[in-house]
């Protein structure tokens, strides 16, 4: 990423970006269920929505606000099961997949696009993945057309798309990102 871009966004007046809190687990969910019931994302609703963005942010986890009012979310992960981006990038980095973070859970609330709110994310999940030593990755489903042009337009490189299972009646294509070194 281009290390002006991120300075330049945060002088944006109304927006800012902070470590989350078990306190806006519930705004989270709420905000979840607004993108999920208008993108589809994420394409399963999970059983249990907080555990379900807690389990993913073993690194840490990150909200977004515009004009005071929670707006986005993003956390950052050790290599879990099911990523596929960490095995990619350490297999073309003479690595092991512990030597990438996993960014994941992105999303923002469909009231609050448009105000790089999601570029301000994925900011803070870089700076926090190489503060670790750590290389960011990431996984979208090929479907998500919105999510892959952001992560293109902040430099990401898509290194394949693999076919997954999901379950014994389902395969989805998935885009395996990494950030520019």
């Amino acid at each position: 990423m281009n290390s002006e871009r991120p300075a330049q966004l945060d002088r944006r007046p109304g927006r800012s970006v902070r470590r989350r809190t078990g306190g806006d687990l519930a705004d989270c969910v709420r905000l979840l269920a607004e993108v999920h019931q208008g993108d589809g994302y994420p394409v399963n609703w999970p059983e249990r929505p907080e555990e379900w963005l807690s389990r993913a942010s073993s690194l840490g986890a990150w909200v977004a606000a515009l004009d005071g009012r929670l707006a986005g979310h993003i956390s950052l992960s050790h290599s879990g099961e099911g990523d596929l981006a960490p095995g990619l990038w350490s297999e073309r980095n003479g690595t092991g997949p512990e030597r990438a973070a996993v960014v994941g859970r992105l999303f923002v609330a469909p009231r609050a696009r448009g105000h790089g709110l999601g570029a301000l994310l994925i900011d803070r999940a870089v700076r926090e993945s190489r503060s670790h030593g750590l290389h960011p990755v990431l996984d979208v489903v090929a479907s998500d057309t919105a999510a892959a042009a952001l992560y293109e337009r902040l430099g990401w490189r898509r290194m394949a798309t693999v076919e997954q299972q999901w379950d014994p009646r389902r395969t989805v294509a998935v885009h395996c990102y990494a950030a520019a070194p």
